[in-house]
């Protein structure tokens, strides 16, 4: 205990004190988003192209196992990143992602891309964890969601600049090996960034701990997954976010094909969801910092519900780069602010778990979405499936405005 005294009393809470390492995460971050934009555009279409694929639950698969490797890699990152510190957690993620562009541009069948993703889930579970709970641990209280926007802005924002720039490369040079150079790039910079520069924050979280008002939960993980009023609304609501990412992920390619929309115009489409998502996170998790927090959950998902459901309807180009703008702001809005909710809701000691958790149900969205939609899709057709989603989506959207409280909830959940 005397140790940690010790060392909290050195570091000082806040972005403008951090903001170098702030940065320098961001950066990193930026490169961990990246690593999904690989996939984001042109998956799909190898899978139809390269490997004769046709059933979509069968090319759904690289999302489901994507989806269960990240989840678990984010829940077992809550607990090393205190058990082996943040860092050693975040070069670690980068390990796992050096093999994934080669495997992607030479897989000569597909468990080989089957493979490359369960990598590339180590990778986003590890890495991305480390980043999220590495902000929150350097900014403190005051401005939680401003820099979980900023991370998640990076991220994502990444996510569509590599989108954007393997489908055009695609559409000039081929689907494969040239798209996934860029990966190479990344997965180096990443791995030296996260070695040579960043350091770990753990004695940051042993400051907030000593001035923080917040009590510990006994039942971590069931409070965090549904029976704290709060933690259990975000929970819901980031798994069915994640549930409907899978399905614009996974089938809105193939949808835009069947529409023969070119390569290069389903690139700019699937490009500017992620694109809105990840800079509009610069001012919604600012935003998050000052308004309800429930309010901007409820009317986030709930923008994203209708715009599914108005997504199955639309045919021409104009409506689809509207529809996939109006999605990026609604996922842009809730985005941040489900990690400051999570932070605000745990005792800094059990941040980095109750992180995990959320993560863990939230990445659980993506297998299980895509093996809904994929099954819907098959069975019933893309539509069926773009209109169901786009209901549960809605459907999320109020139970947090029945269930969520507008404060914080500092007592142990009676329920």
């Amino acid at each position: 205990m005397k140790t940690g005294s010790k060392h909290s009393s050195k570091v000082s809470l806040g972005l403008k004190e951090n903001w170098k390492q702030f940065t320098l995460l961001v950066i990193i971050n930026g490169f961990v988003g990246g690593m999904v934009g690989l996939e984001r555009t042109i998956l799909p279409e190898i899978a139809e192209v390269d490997f004769g694929m046709a059933a979509k639950t069968a090319i759904l698969s690289f999302i489901v196992v994507f989806g269960v490797v990240k989840a678990l890699s984010n829940f077992y990152a809550g607990a090393l990143a205190d058990r082996i510190g943040r860092r050693k957690l975040l070069i670690t993620g980068w390990l796992f992602a050096l093999p994934v562009p080669f495997m992607l541009m030479y897989a000569g069948s597909w468990s080989w891309i089957i493979a490359a993703n369960v990598l590339l889930g180590i990778n986003q579970g590890l890495a991305w964890s480390s980043t999220v709970v590495m902000k929150i641990d350097l900014v403190g209280e005051r401005n939680r969601g401003l820099a979980m926007g900023l991370n998640e802005s990076a991220g994502y924002a990444s996510v569509a600049l590599v989108a954007f720039a393997t489908g055009w490369v695609a559409s000039e040079y081929g689907l494969r090996p040239y798209p996934f150079y860029i990966g190479i790039g990344l997965a180096g910079l990443g791995l030296l960034g996260s070695w040579l520069l960043i350091k770990d924050t753990i004695h940051h979280v042993r400051a907030e701990s000593e001035t923080s008002t917040v009590p510990r939960l006994k039942r971590l993980f069931a409070e965090t997954s549904w029976k704290h009023p709060n933690l259990g609304s975000v929970t819901q609501a980031g798994l069915v976010n994640n549930l409907n990412d899978g399905l614009v992920w996974g089938l809105l390619p193939i949808l835009l094909a069947d529409l023969d929309f070119s390569l290069g115009l389903i690139g700019v489409i699937t490009g500017i969801y992620p694109a809105v998502w990840g800079v509009g996170q610069l001012a919604t998790g600012k935003m998050a910092d000052h308004l309800s927090k429930k309010k901007m959950l409820f009317w986030g998902m709930l923008l994203q519900g209708v715009t599914l459901v108005l997504m199955g309807w639309a045919v021409s180009y104009l409506q689809f780069i509207l529809l996939s703008f109006t999605l990026g702001l609604g996922t842009a809005i809730v985005y941040p602010t489900f990690l400051a909710a999570v932070a605000d809701n745990t005792h800094p000691g059990q941040r980095a778990q109750s992180i995990g958790i959320f993560r863990l149900w939230r990445d659980l969205g993506y297998a299980i979405g895509a093996l809904l939609t994929g099954v819907l899709a098959d069975w019933f057709g893309i539509y069926t499936a773009v209109f169901a989603i786009g209901a549960l989506t809605f459907a999320s959207a109020w139970v947090i405005q029945l269930r969520m409280r507008e404060k914080r909830y500092t007592q142990e959940s009676k329920l």
